[in-house]
């Protein structure tokens, strides 16, 4: 803060005697007697002195360090107080010149020279020469000597401490023996008290006491001026005060017990009385008297700061400061390596990375990002080329000794480089001072002249009315030709030499002007353009990757050296404002760093907007203490951001960890105009608005017109960021205003502020497209705590004028508000910051921000949503997925008959409890809650929708599995009464080989025996049976089409193209037939169009390919549900399945002008079957193992031989009884660990596998980045024309190849696990059902019944296994537990033992393999192509909210797109076209503007293709690796304007795979 009053804060009194005693007094009643109570004696009551507030200021200056100090006496200068010019030490007195303080002070002023010229002069206070006028005092005075000097300079203000200013005291122990400093600066002006700057020196303290200070200032004084009581010979300061009068100097003597006015003695020499004297007068006179002696020696010695330090025995604070001193050393040295240069030239010669090579990039640029409508692709990539070449440009360009030296300095820690960075911005300031002075003169004596021709409306109103008088001349001429023409050529003449006078001038002046301006931006020189060279030097290696040769430094070092100095406190230039540009990769990679070093903390933006020198610099270096520039008018232009840490108290109420200060340029600058235009404004101020969490508009004075061009800007700024979702806030500083306490004023202000916001909104909503109407539909605004008024900078007429308190004032109020407002806000991160910057760059580059931007932040927030999303649904389906097992179990095992929704629901509730309460918390307690809530209603209402759909499928599913269990129940019934009949069969066989039990040969031969005749008679029950015979599906398809379809036989049913992979349908279609009057005619024209070739629209193409796409996954959830391993195969399955297909057809036929031919449903038919034909076989094989008696049997062998071997041996029913429970365990136990193994194996690989732990996009990047790296063009081309049937085989891919290499360490571990707990849960079981059965009496129906129940839930396993089964002799149930807890380890094992990467797929359902399992989770999902280039949409969720997108798109070749009426393949990306104006499409027989593509409808109005003109390596690395495949797919070339251009060339496969990581983040 600059409040000059804070000097003036009291101490307080801590004699609570005295007040007790003041209260008493107060509280008395007694009236008393006035006599009493104040008696007339002289009798003193002794109180001890406060502090003397200078000591207190002396103190904190003692103790302060080096950078304290130097902040301490320039916030002083910047009060208008006198300054520490020489300082005894409290304890040695050894006297300290602290020069270093004075370095960072400027003084300006106004003089008038002999021609009455106004000059004026900005001089660094330590370098200017001017005279000093030096006062002492003798002994003890009775004036104050301080109030006397402040009389002079400034009589309002107490630029020197005295006895009567508030807060003084008797007695002062640090202020004694030191000398300040104060400067006279005159304005030019008839009141000014000198006509030139004047130095004034005031020792404190008798100066008899203090003969050092006294030499030093006489020695450099230009006039002595003494304060004393009066002359005395025998005074023991005589001799000194007669040396200082026989000294040539003059010198002044001031007598406090004199009352004579002023007397000159002799020359030089003056005496005034102080005496009963009025203050006015006396100052008067010794401002008459110090005039006169400046003006009476004008050969006077001049006084210059730094001289001081010549003086002998005091000890400068610089020379005595190794740090300081090494820093200044090292500066000047940098700064000896300018020698000799023009400063116009040190630019060009030491820093050519920033100078014509980069503006002329940047102009390349944003010609790229906003191209013509005639632009080709290999223009484009020309232009690409020319940057490229100015990148090595730069690349190879010298590095100076001059920026070699920075760098190395600033590689140096702690207080060496702070005092260095200091050192060199002084150096700097001084040597570009004097030039910049004069340029910035002549700049404005052209302005001036300028001015003066725009008013000389004298010259325009006199071309004005000859103009009127040649009109009325030429209207004469018809009537008097001849006696006019002489005078209307005069009149004619006249004009023009008035109007080439005229324009001859100003066009002279104008083009000086520019001339000027260009001269004082090279001269501008300072350490921001030292960084932004170093910036081009990082930006041009980092993108030509190659190193500067010749230097020692390694370029990836450089952002951290930034990122250490805005730690540090320095300001980082954010926009270039000579080049207009942001320099996105030096920003990119400065922030990265500063998130290396600090982490990824929050800050909160704090951006401020205002027209030029309306004192928005200076409002935030008051408020933040921050050391942003404040000259007047600007040399340095764009935006600058500076970080401010949070204390630990402010934490508290704080929800960041830094605040991030963003000032920029003014808007409507002067030297800019003819230059910048409005567009430039409103650039700036969308980016600083975007940027910003909170932005200060700053309005200058109350001109109407004013504020209307500003405002007009910023509310466009704000309307931008509504219709890109952004939502900053804003607050409104009107500064300068007049009379800020008068409420009714304020309060019309505001009314008048709110209006024209509301109309300023009207005419950039209009602008912007868009409809609204008052400023509160725009951003939240309160017109009343959003308005801050202030007072007026100065408290008086620069350049002596103080800041005004109650702008200090206003200032500490905003600030308040702002800190206020900012801990509702949590700001943003460090990497979110860094995302935004980018975003709206890249926007503001194409000229259409709304459509261009890209809120990277969100689309991140957003994808990582989806990734939650996917666990949320994965964790629903696969609990769905164990409660459909085990119903599924339980149908099977005929306990459940009937399947309810809400019982599902009732199963579903504890995790939709527990994901509901997942989801909050992540809605909750994310970092970036403030973002997500915008989508927790609908993604709930996504959750909700999913449970209702799976409960429903799941229904559905069970109830088919009900529907088809008495089909099932047959076929099972069959099997059993083999298997019972072989039972019985067999043990009949051993009671009659008992007496050669231990005879294992003879036992095997009779075995055999009877087994292949029991086959013989097995074979002639199920010869005929078709269900169990081998199947091929494409010959039942054929034979259909042929015979119920009536489509005769294809001659080679092997030329069937498959209709997934043709490139266009148009052979397939042909034109419907009209009827009606103009029937016949319309059908001419369609003859006429087949005869020559019907073409499809691109829409047209893509519709049909949906279709088929469609009807393929339709066709794939019908094949499940006819439930084939369990049922088999039947042939009406492709009757039913082709009926569908055509009627998807007919149904589609109707929407549109045209119809498939035959050969369409021939061959999509026959195209879906040989895809799906494995699917069916494979289920119809494990349909056939299971219920294929021969099989089956065969199979089963080894069981049925160690039943019949135990039959022979003797054994017991309840033995043999376990043994058979056993075996029948085997087939469901199998069937029931692989399942569970799946789904444990596919939890896992979704949690796991890099390609499928996270949403939809992750997948993409894997699917591309597998694509590349096997080349197969192929795959390619499935990927591109049918992406749903690519992602299920990649998706399969990655799922076998997860299993073949996790096979040992965590598959056969997850198989292991899940025997051992089936094998827990059926020892339970027979161990329970042996206790029911004791318990109950019952017999082995009941131990069965129950056993079987316990295991319903897990296994397909019931009574009716048994049933016709022969078991009322057994009664051991001890001993038949014993035999199963005997028996099962080995059933286990065999199933562990057979358990390999093949049979794991084989021996499962498809829909229970980990593959189809993951399929099913990540193709529900959106599936919508982009109608350009068929990109397809990454969002997880299917029917999602919102525009469809992709990261990033394809050339439109690649879905055949060619040049109209050519057959030349686009090699354009969507991306760049959407931008091209001038461009057009054709969709349904309509052209439209790719610049308005939504125009179209369809798919074209859902897609959001947002412009994006990088370099897109991957496809276009495609495109010429596959570019011969690609033409003879599309029969058609890359070719005239479809010519793929040579830049390309250098894209590598490796460049294509990084760019999917740098896209798909």
């Amino acid at each position: 803060m600059l409040n000059y009053r804070a000097r003036y804060i009291k101490t307080k009194e801590t004699n609570e005697q005295h007040h007790t005693q003041q209260r008493h007094n107060d509280l008395s009643e007694d009236e008393g007697d006035l006599f009493d109570e104040m008696p007339l004696s002289d009798e003193v009551i002794s109180t001890p002195d406060s502090i003397h507030l200078m000591d207190v200021q002396m103190a904190v200056f003692h103790c302060a360090d080096s950078f304290l100090k130097q902040l301490m006496v320039t916030k002083l200068s910047q009060c208008q107080f006198a300054l520490p010019l020489l300082v005894p030490h409290p304890f040695t007195q050894q006297i300290e010149f602290p020069l270093w303080t004075f370095r960072q002070i400027n003084k300006s002023w106004k003089m008038k020279n002999t021609d009455n010229e106004i000059i004026s002069k900005v001089e660094p206070v330590y370098k200017a020469e001017t005279p000093m006028v030096s006062f002492f005092r003798f002994g003890s005075v009775s004036s104050s000597k301080s109030q006397l000097m402040n009389s002079l300079i400034n009589e309002k203000h107490n630029t020197f401490f005295h006895r009567n200013c508030r807060g003084s005291s008797k007695t002062r122990v640090l202020m004694d023996g030191v000398v300040e400093i104060a400067w006279y600066c005159p304005s030019a002006k008839d009141t000014d008290k000198f006509t030139d700057c004047v130095a004034f020196c005031n020792l404190h303290g008798d100066a008899g006491a203090n003969e050092k200070q006294m030499q030093i200032l006489t020695d450099m004084s230009s006039v002595n001026v003494l304060l004393l009581s009066q002359l005395n010979k025998n005074d023991k300061n005589s001799k000194k005060i007669l040396t200082l009068y026989r000294d040539k100097k003059p010198l002044i003597c001031l007598f406090t017990e004199k009352d004579s006015a002023l007397r000159k003695k002799t020359i030089g020499k003056y005496t005034i009385g102080l005496k009963d004297r009025n203050q006015s007068d006396v100052s008067e006179e010794l401002r008459i008297a110090i005039n006169d002696c400046l003006s009476s020696s004008p050969s006077a010695s001049m006084f210059r700061l730094e001289d001081v330090s010549k003086h002998s025995d005091i000890r400068v604070d610089e020379e005595d400061d190794k740090d300081c001193k090494r820093g200044r050393e090292a500066a000047r040295e940098m700064l000896s390596l300018l020698k000799n240069k023009h400063l116009t030239e040190i630019k060009e010669s030491f820093l050519p990375c920033q100078g014509k090579l980069w503006h002329v990039w940047c102009q390349k640029n944003k010609e790229i990002n906003r191209p013509q409508g005639n632009e080709t692709e290999q223009e484009i990539s020309k232009k690409q080329t020319e940057m490229n070449k100015i990148r090595e440009e730069q690349n190879k360009s010298h590095v100076s000794e001059f920026i070699k030296f920075f760098i190395n300095q600033i590689n140096l820690h702690g207080a060496n480089k702070m005092f260095f960075l200091t050192w060199l911005r002084i150096l700097l300031d001084e040597f570009t001072t004097a030039d910049l002075s004069a340029l910035h003169h002549k700049y404005d004596e052209k302005w001036s002249t300028v001015l003066k021709l725009k008013e000389n409306n004298d010259k325009y109103e006199k071309l004005k009315a000859e103009q009127t008088e040649l009109e009325r001349i030429s209207e004469d001429l018809q009537a008097d030709l001849s006696a006019l023409h002489h005078k209307y050529d005069e009149k004619w003449s006249t004009v023009l030499k008035l109007k080439e006078n005229n324009d001859q001038s100003e066009k002279d002046v104008q083009t000086e002007l520019e001339r000027i301006s260009e001269e004082l931006q090279a001269a501008n020189f300072g350490v921001e353009h030292i960084m932004r060279e170093i910036a081009q030097i990082y930006e041009s290696c980092s993108s030509v990757k190659k190193k500067k040769t010749g230097v020692q430094f390694d370029f990836s070092s450089l952002p951290s050296l930034a990122a250490e100095m805005m730690i540090s406190g320095f300001p980082l230039e954010l926009m270039d404002g000579d080049a207009a540009h942001v320099p996105l990769i030096w920003v990119t990679a400065v922030l990265d760093q500063l998130i290396q070093k600090l982490g990824d903390q929050r800050v909160f933006v704090l951006s401020v907007l205002g027209i030029q020198s309306s004192g928005k610099s200076t409002m935030l270096n008051v408020m933040f203490g921050l050391q942003f520039a404040v000259t007047a008018g600007r040399c340095t232009r764009g935006a600058f951001m500076q970080l401010l840490r949070v204390s630990e108290e402010m934490k508290q109420q704080l929800k960041f960890d830094y605040i991030l200060v963003v000032d920029t340029e003014g808007l409507r600058a002067l030297e800019l105009a003819g230059r910048s235009t409005r567009h430039h404004d409103n650039e700036l101020a969308t980016f600083v608005v975007g940027l910003g969490n909170l932005t200060l508009i700053n309005i200058f004075g109350e001109n109407p017109s004013e504020m209307q061009d500003i405002l007009q800007i910023v509310v466009q700024a704000f309307l931008r960021m509504k219709q890109v979702n952004l939502k900053p806030s804003c607050m409104f500083v009107h500064q300068n205003v007049s009379d800020i306490t008068a409420g009714e004023k304020n309060m019309e202000g505001r009314r008048r502020l709110q209006k024209t916001l509301d109309e300023m909104t009207k005419l950039a909503a209009k602008e912007e497209v868009c409809d609204e109407e008052l400023f509160s539909d725009v951003i939240a605004f309160n017109v009343g705590n959003d308005v801050k008024y202030f007072a007026q900078l100065w408290e008086g007429s620069p350049p002596m004028a103080p800041p005004n308190p109650n702008y200090c004032e206003n200032i500490q109020e905003l600030k308040e508000t702002i800190i206020a407002q900012a801990s509702k806000s949590k700001g943003m991160m460090l990497t979110h910051l860094r995302e935004r910057i980018q975003d709206l760059w890249k926007a503001l580059l194409n000229e259409r921000f709304v459509f261009s931007f890209r809120n990277s932040l969100e689309i991140s927030v957003y994808r990582r949503l989806e990734t939650e999303y996917s666990k949320w649904t994965w964790s629903l389906r696969s609990t769905m997925m164990e409660i459909e097992n085990r119903l599924q179990n339980k149908i099977e095992n005929e306990t459940v008959d009937k399947i309810e929704e809400r019982e599902l629901q009732r199963e579903l509730k504890s995790k939709i409890k527990e994901l509901k309460k997942s989801m909050s918390e992540f809605f909750e307690k994310d970092t970036e809650a403030d973002i997500l809530i915008q989508w927790k209603s609908s993604f709930e209402i996504k959750i909700t929708e999913l449970q209702e759909n799976i409960v429903k499928e799941t229904k559905r599913k069970l109830n088919d599995i009900l529907q088809q269990r008495h089909l099932k129940r047959k076929i099972d019934d069959q099997r059993r009464q083999h298997e019972n009949t072989l039972l019985e069969k067999s043990k009949e066989l051993a009671l009659t080989l008992k007496d050669k039990a231990n005879d294992e040969e003879t036992l095997k031969i009779e075995f055999d025996l009877f087994w292949k005749e029991w086959v013989k008679k097995i074979k002639k029950i199920v010869i005929d049976t078709p269900s169990t015979t081998d199947i091929d599906i494409l010959r039942d398809v054929k034979d259909l089409l042929s015979d119920i379809y009536q489509i005769a036989p294809v001659d080679t049913w092997k030329d069937i193209s498959d209709i997934f992979t043709v490139q266009s349908y148009s052979d397939y279609v042909q034109l419907k037939k009209s009827s009606g009057f103009t029937g016949p005619v319309q059908n001419a024209v369609k003859a006429a169009q087949e005869k020559f070739g019907y073409s499809l629209s691109k829409n047209d193409e893509t519709n049909i390919r949906t279709l088929i796409t469609d009807v393929s996954n339709q066709i794939d959830k019908m094949i499940l549900s006819f439930n084939i391993s369990k049922l088999g195969y039947n042939n009406s399955y492709i009757q039913h399945l082709t009926d569908y297909i055509k009627a998807k057809i007919t149904e589609y036929e109707e929407s549109v002008k045209y119809v498939f031919k035959n050969e369409f449903f021939v061959y999509l038919v026959f195209s879906i079957f040989k895809r799906v034909k494995n699917k069916i076989t494979d289920e119809h094989r494990l349909f056939r193992e299971t219920n294929d008696p021969l099989l089956f049997l065969e199979k089963k062998r080894g069981e049925y031989y160690s039943i019949f071997q135990k039959y022979c041996q003797g054994a017991t029913s309840a033995a043999i009884f376990g043994e058979i429970i056993c075996q029948k365990l085997k087939e469901p136990v199998e069937q029931s660990v692989y399942k569970h193994t799946a789904r444990d194996l596919a939890d896992e690989i979704r949690s796991n596998c890099p390609s499928l732990n996270a949403n939809r996009s992750n997948l993409e990047k894997h699917i591309l980045k597998n694509l590349a790296e096997e080349e197969n063009f192929e795959k390619f081309k499935n990927y591109i024309l049918n992406p749903r049937d690519h992602i299920k085989s990649f998706i399969r891919d990655e799922v076998h190849q997860y299993i073949r290499n996790k096979f040992s360490v965590s598959v056969q571990p997850k198989m292991n696990q899940n025997i051992e707990d089936m094998k827990r849960k059926i020892l339970s079981a027979a161990d329970e059902s042996t206790k029911h059965v004791q318990m109950n009496s019952g017999d082995v129906d009941l131990w069965l019944k129950f056993f079987t129940q316990k295991l319903s839930g897990d296994l397909i396993f019931s009574v009716n296994d048994f049933s016709g089964m022969k078991r009322d002799d057994v009664n051991d149930f001890k001993l038949l537990e014993d035999v199963i807890r005997k028996e099962l380890p080995s059933i286990m094992s065999d199933i562990n033992r057979e358990f390999s990467t093949y049979t794991f797929s084989v021996k499962l359902d498809l829909n229970n393999r980990p593959d189809e399992i993951l399929i099913n989770h990540f193709c529900q999902c959106c599936w919508s192509q982009c109608p350009f280039c068929a990109a397809i949409c990454t969002n997880t969720i299917e029917n999602h909210d919102g525009d469809h997108s992709v990261p990033f798109h394809r050339v439109d070749g690649l879905k055949g797109w060619h040049y109209r009426g050519t057959e030349n393949l686009c090699v354009h990306f969507c991306t760049t076209v959407v931008t091209l104006p001038g461009k057009r499409f054709n969709a349904s027989g309509q052209y439209f503007p790719y610049t308005e593509y939504r125009t179209a409808g369809g798919d074209f109005a859902k897609w959001s293709i947002t412009p994006d003109l990088s370099e897109l390596p991957y496809w276009k690395w495609f495109i010429l690796k596959f570019q011969k495949e690609l033409e003879t797919h599309y029969n058609k070339k890359f070719q005239g304007d479809g010519k793929i251009p040579d830049e390309w060339r250098k894209y590598t496969k490796q460049d294509a795979i990084e760019s999917l990581n740098n896209a798909y983040k």
